[in-house]
């Protein structure tokens, strides 16, 4: 939309506080309740009836759940042909800015981890998974955190029955890419069904920037963070035993199969919860490349006594290889 509205439906637009993929957000003024809420007006569909459909099933899924770390959903509306979700609206700070000013201390990280946990295993519960987790999705106000942003959420089977029905009749489109590279898991790149394990992967990211000030996998290209997660491996983490410990939880959060993963939020914030009780979690993590010494066999230029003893060594290798 080129101009800011002044009213959608029964809501006084305030200003417009941000826009992305899905749509654009505006700040508003309930006039009938006299509260302020968010309202994110939703892109076209293009005539995709089935997209729309399964937009507004997957949106009132997500209304069901109302938890203290998750922006609640009031209502979902349409104007003028498009759809409209009518939310909580948050102040304060998002991850995303928090993390530019720099890494978090792991104790301050982990308490963060856990408040999205708890509201993940909500909806996980009722078979919703996130699909696009990311620091700009999340805000630290003055009531705590709060996970934002359903708007690509699907509602996943809960049983094997449901599942064949989902597969045959809700599938991504070929060629779309649904979430953001940088957080997605490697079930996103390749296309293939996700479920919890997917939002617990991109948690896995943000809690290994949040502690590093870095993310685990770089790439400037689409394809270059595409190779990244699916081939490469995060420097692990070193500090205090606190610290290591909770590197244990990043890269098993970050395993590359979903089966290696942990299998529920609820299982990752058992551990978390666990090592933040350990000494040494006020520290800051620090990231270590992994390193590997790989020792070749070599022949002798010139006799020497000083360093004869290596061409036994050499040899006995080589009678043992």
């Amino acid at each position: 939309m080129a101009e800011v509205p002044e009213h959608i439906g029964p809501y006084r637009i305030l200003c417009k506080v941000g826009e992305g993929g899905m749509g654009v957000v505006y700040k508003a003024e309930d006039s009938r309740l006299g509260r302020v809420v968010a309202l994110k007006l939703i892109r076209e569909f293009d005539g995709d009836d089935s997209r729309r459909r399964r937009f507004w099933q997957e949106a009132r899924a997500a209304a069901q759940v109302a938890h203290p770390n998750a922006c609640q959903i009031y209502d979902i509306a349409e104007e003028q042909d498009r759809l409209v979700l009518v939310m909580e609206f948050i102040e304060g700070e998002s991850l995303a800015r928090r993390v530019e000013r720099g890494s978090l201390p792991a104790q301050e990280a982990g308490q963060i981890a856990l408040a999205l946990l708890s509201a993940l295993d909500a909806f996980h519960k009722i078979g919703i998974v996130h699909r696009d987790l990311k620091p700009s999705n999340i805000v630290l106000s003055n009531g705590g955190t709060k996970l934002l942003d359903f708007g690509i959420a699907k509602h996943v089977p809960l049983n094997s029955h449901e599942e064949t029905m989902a597969t045959l009749g809700d599938a991504t489109a070929p060629g779309i890419f649904l979430g953001t590279p940088k957080y997605a898991s490697p079930e996103q790149f390749r296309g293939r069904p996700v479920d919890a394990r997917s939002d617990l992967f991109s948690l896995g990211v943000i809690l290994y920037e949040m502690l590093t000030g870095k993310t685990p996998f770089p790439g400037e290209t689409f394809g270059e963070m595409a190779h990244a997660v699916l081939q490469g491996s995060p420097p692990a983490l070193s500090g205090s035993p606190a610290i290591a410990a909770m590197g244990r939880i990043v890269h098993r959060a970050l395993s590359r199969e979903p089966q290696d993963r942990y299998a529920s939020a609820e299982a990752m914030a058992a551990d978390l919860r666990a090592t933040l009780q350990m000494d040494g979690i006020e520290e800051k993590a620090r990231a270590q490349p992994l390193r590997r010494i790989i020792v070749l066999p070599f022949r002798m230029l010139r006799p020497s006594e000083d360093i004869q003893f290596l061409a036994y060594i050499n040899a006995a290798h080589q009678v043992v290889s």
